[in-house]
């Protein structure tokens, strides 16, 4: 596939350039099959012909987009002060090559085949095709990159395969364990997941009645989401994933005051209920998302064999079927999703290879790390419930230089809800705090 020429425009006061760059789809294999791999460049207007630094954006995910100008977080203006920056749709996602449903098609049956070329989405991945879009832009000269939660992950990835490609690293709400199992992620998460559903029905009591009376209609009435499948009690479950982010905490509570009308069959969930529930539990706009999320987890032998859905047992507090008051699950991913999602169904032979798999690559070089000569600072968030606090400091200290700065007054999302995240950071890498 041939590479585009960059497209310059100028958007509310920034100048954009858009790029894209031919990376192998498996970098041991240079010569074999390629991907598209896009990136947009952004530096603030009237600073386009400066030489400013470039930092690179590694977003959350797997399997999100890079963000947009129109719609970034707090951090890109204040990043914008003095640097270019580069927003990279990490492979399979946004304008680079996609991997989805219709994609992922050509396999046909052959799920194997079709998990083989999954195995080639994660962090070491993603990494190597960053330093070669950093080539592409300014040869070996090194560059900063700055990592949000899975952009993290891939940052501690990017310190033990090239660390030579950069000059400083920035990491928010993402130092993952770097040998725990998916296990251990997943047992901690429920854990911090219950709290956060302790928060959320303190702030609002009367969410507790209208969630269980959901639950309960859920239980006894075949009720279709604009997209035609069946929303099941455990798919409403999953709501509870935006009680891990400062932007979204409050959004079930004004889904909820929406759930019920009066019908001619008594009481029914409204049009405006499913519609908003369906546009928070589809992954019909991020399906690496759900194949890969507990994979980013896995090194060496032992297989990730559907790790959150096998840990969720020792959790009897989110068995719905128990009778007990119901309770939402977080950042997790379960194998009834490639069921019941219909975004997700084509790739459910492809979810249950990538679950069984015994061989995958390391994604940390813990003797690399423990040498780090890169200068690194990151933002742990006290309360997170995406990722686990201990997990993180304990990685902080496996990681030479490391500098953690433990906040109490953030959620996962602080980076994009506060430009004064990646203020104090730059002050934590510049010695000014």
């Amino acid at each position: 596939m041939s590479s585009p020429v960059p497209v310059s425009y100028r958007h509310g006061g920034l100048v954009c350039t858009d790029h894209t760059i031919d990376v192998p789809l498996d970098h041991g294999d240079p010569g074999g099959p390629s991907l598209g791999l896009f990136a947009r460049e952004v530096v603030a207007e009237g600073r386009e012909h400066e030489k400013l630094p470039r930092l690179l954006w590694l977003q959350g995910g797997p399997g999100g987009r890079a963000e947009r100008p129109n719609a970034a977080g707090a951090w890109l203006r204040r990043a914008l002060a003095g640097h270019r920056v580069v927003l990279m749709d990490q492979r399979g996602t946004g304008r680079s090559t996609p991997a989805d449903r219709l994609t992922l098609a050509r396999f046909g049956t052959d799920h194997r085949a079709a998990a083989g070329f999954l195995g080639h989405f994660r962090a070491d991945s993603i990494v190597r095709d960053a330093e070669q879009l950093r080539r592409h832009f300014q040869g070996e000269q090194p560059w900063s990159v700055l990592g949000q939660s899975f952009g993290g992950f891939a940052t501690l990835t990017y310190l033990s395969l090239a660390p030579e490609g950069l000059s400083q690293a920035y990491i928010t709400g993402g130092l993952p364990t770097l040998t725990g199992h998916a296990d251990d992620v997943y047992r901690a998460a429920y854990a911090r997941t219950l709290t956060h559903n302790e928060r959320y029905f303190a702030r609002y009591p009367d969410d507790q009645r209208l969630a269980d009376a959901v639950a309960a209609h859920l239980e006894t009435h075949d009720v279709r989401m604009p997209t035609g499948e069946r929303l099941t009690v455990r798919r409403f479950q999953t709501l509870g994933i935006t009680f891990g982010t400062s932007a979204k905490f409050d959004s079930l509570h004004y889904l909820l005051e929406t759930a019920f009308t009066d019908g001619v069959r008594g009481p029914e969930l409204t049009d405006t209920f499913l519609r908003g529930v369906d546009a928070a539990v589809s992954f019909a706009e991020r399906p690496l998302y759900a194949a890969l999320h507990e994979p980013i987890y896995a090194q060496g032998t032992r297989p990730t064999a559907w790790s959150a859905h096998r840990v969720r047992q020792e959790f009897p507090a989110f068995d719905a079927e128990q009778g007990g008051p119901v309770r939402f699950t977080g950042e997790m991913v379960y194998p009834w999703q490639f069921e019941e999602d219909p975004a997700l169904v084509p790739l459910k032979g492809a979810a249950e290879a990538l679950a069984a798999r015994t061989d995958w690559p390391a994604l940390y070089d813990l003797d690399r790390l423990a040498a780090n000569e890169v200068p690194v600072v990151a933002a742990v968030y006290h309360d997170d419930m995406y990722v686990d606090r201990e997990h993180a400091l304990a990685t902080a200290g496996a990681v030479r230089g490391l500098r953690t700065w433990v906040s109490h007054d953030h959620a996962h999302d602080g980076v994009r809800a506060d430009p004064a995240v990646l203020d104090r950071l730059l002050a934590m890498a510049d010695g000014r705090d």
